[in-house]
């Protein structure tokens, strides 16, 4: 499943910012990609087994009555990814990079024609 995303990281220390957008893809384990679900299969193994753990638990924000639903959750550390379990990819088409220190800021476009990757621009713009 494709669609559109933009995330930003602040760094405090820096004071630095970077807005990434581009084309997420959601894959979950009825992608009919084999190479995406061999993708999603080594993300899986790649992440700690508490990690997986969190793909067992109610869904976040559900309301927790008591916490024994976390003492029953167990995982064999040898199991494929479990139903829950979707991995993330971002191909991204534009980094906004801030620095409020120095008022400095640069756009980062990428040109893309047809499947090739394409080639980053990087133009300073006023913050």
């Amino acid at each position: 499943m494709l669609g559109f995303l933009q995330i930003c990281w602040y760094f405090t220390d820096s004071w630095e910012q970077f807005r990434i957008s581009g084309i997420i893809d959601v894959m979950d384990g009825s992608s009919p990609d084999p190479a995406k679900l061999q993708q999603r299969e080594r993300a899986w193994f790649a992440s700690s087994v508490k990690s997986r753990l969190q793909c067992l638990g109610p869904s976040p924000g559900v309301p927790v009555a008591n916490d024994d639903h976390v003492k029953d959750v167990h995982i064999d550390p040898s199991a494929g990814p479990v139903d829950a379990y979707c991995l993330l990819t971002l191909d991204p088409e534009k980094v906004d990079y801030v620095n409020l220190k120095s008022n400095q800021r640069l756009m980062f476009t990428r040109t893309q024609e047809g499947d090739e990757s394409g080639d980053w621009m990087a133009r300073k713009v006023s913050p």
